[in-house]
């Protein structure tokens, strides 16, 4: 099979499923809240943290109402009052007496604490009627977002500390208890991360963004390997609890390398990348300086050194005769990125810790196999694309998908820094 061919076919491939995703997901989710759960005896201590955005998203549950879509108008803050009301409805604690599960009691209302900027903070005080089978349960924003992911930390008696997710799957923790997968097997955490890999929109545009910018196999291989092992390398640390950066840092990060990996195929297609890698590293940067006015989420300094960073790798991809050994060190690097974010079902699963190396090597495996099967069913489409003669022009179809992938990506850098999704 001629490589050199089957490349032109991908790109009428990739382009179609670029404009799928990009019309249709919105990828991983920015709607986020915090519990802080501490354990002594028979009590339970919560604090539960929102963000202003997050709250003023609440107002239609309080009000009984459903927001109009589009609907003009400013919206309403609710006063502590009501917000502590709400998550009162939504969070609650029960222990099992005599066999029965018996409800928690809050032992005083919802109380408002001091928060950082931009946030609101409540402690709650659950009285469990006995020490066994406690278990958390947790609906808040579920009824509004069915995408919110609430990140919740538990310390034990014993000084242990778990850390948890709360999604609309998974309203509840038991404590005490086995994870549910404490005895799956070793295929099954291969299927979790072949399913991680395949439900991943933006996983695929990156993947996609990586088939493209390979002129050959060898540099296909140069990239795949890079980010074999960057993605490997933070998947370990983040779910072994020794690096844990913020997830809404690496929702960004990952949209960056999928726009990085669009514009460096205009780059590359136009010989002339000063235009490319000013208009990224300037877009970034000016973010950073909306940072320093109080706007977005991710600090100043961040957005500054990628920006730095991708102007000039931009720069530099084109001007090198072979650009693949450059490109298995940068692909490291979004894979690395892009590893904290494949940890998210990991540590979500609490997986057990005696078993943790040949669970995590399974995943690995499992996202390793999705991607080799991404890979082999485009060939194989492209194959298809080219015995039918239905490639369209090279350099239409680079420019088009190339445009395509900068435009996902710059869409879901600003979405994921300045709005809820």
């Amino acid at each position: 099979m001629n490589v050199r061919r089957i490349f032109p076919g991908l790109r009428v491939l990739g382009l179609g499923l670029a404009v799928i995703f990009g019309a249709t997901v919105h990828a991983h989710t920015k709607s986020e809240s915090y519990a802080i759960y501490e354990l002594h005896g028979t009590t339970v201590d919560l604090t539960y943290s929102v963000t202003e955005s997050e709250a003023v998203r609440l107002a239609p549950a309080v009000d009984g109402t459903r927001p109009a879509q589009g609907a003009p108008g400013a919206p309403r803050h609710l006063t502590d009052e009501e917000l502590g009301g709400y998550l009162t409805q939504h969070l609650s604690v029960t222990s099992s007496e005599s066999g029965h599960e018996v409800p928690a009691v809050l032992a005083a209302p919802a109380r408002a604490l001091t928060a950082s900027a931009g946030f609101r903070r409540f402690e709650f005080i659950f009285k469990c009627a006995a020490r066994q089978n406690i278990v958390l349960h947790s609906s808040v924003f579920f009824d509004l977002v069915p995408s919110h992911v609430s990140f919740a930390r538990i310390r034990t008696e014993n000084g242990e500390f778990i850390e948890q997710l709360f999604t609309t799957d998974h309203r509840d923790l038991a404590l005490g208890g086995e994870s549910p997968l404490q005895n799956a097997s070793f295929w099954k955490y291969i299927g979790l991360g072949i399913l991680h890999i395949l439900t991943g929109p933006d996983h695929i545009a990156f993947l996609i963004g990586l088939l493209l910018i390979s002129r050959s196999y060898r540099d296909l291989a140069f990239v795949v390997t890079g980010f074999t092992i960057g993605h490997s390398i933070t998947l370990a640390l983040a779910v072994t609890g020794l690096v844990r950066p913020h997830a809404e840092y690496i929702d960004v990060l990952i949209a960056v390398t999928i726009g990085l990996i669009g514009a460096e195929n205009i780059t590359v297609a136009t010989r002339q990348p000063k235009w490319v890698a000013v208009g990224a590293g300037a877009l970034l940067i000016a973010m950073a300086t909306l940072k320093l006015f109080g706007l977005g989420s991710l600090p100043a300094l961040l957005l500054f050194g990628v920006g730095l960073f991708s102007a000039c790798y931009l720069f530099t991809s084109c001007q090198l005769h072979d650009a693949a050994k450059l490109r298995l060190v940068v692909t490291l690097v979004f894979g690395l990125v892009h590893g904290f974010a494949f940890a998210g079902d990991l540590i979500e699963m609490h997986l057990p810790k005696g078993r943790m190396v040949e669970l995590l090597f399974g995943f690995n495996l499992g996202v390793e196999g999705g991607q080799l099967t991404l890979v082999t069913l485009a060939l194989g489409a492209v194959w298809l694309i080219r015995k039918a003669r239905l490639a369209l022009p090279r350099p239409l179809v680079v420019n088009l998908l190339s445009a395509s992938l900068v435009a996902l990506g710059i869409f879901w850098i600003v979405s994921r820094t300045y709005a809820r999704v």
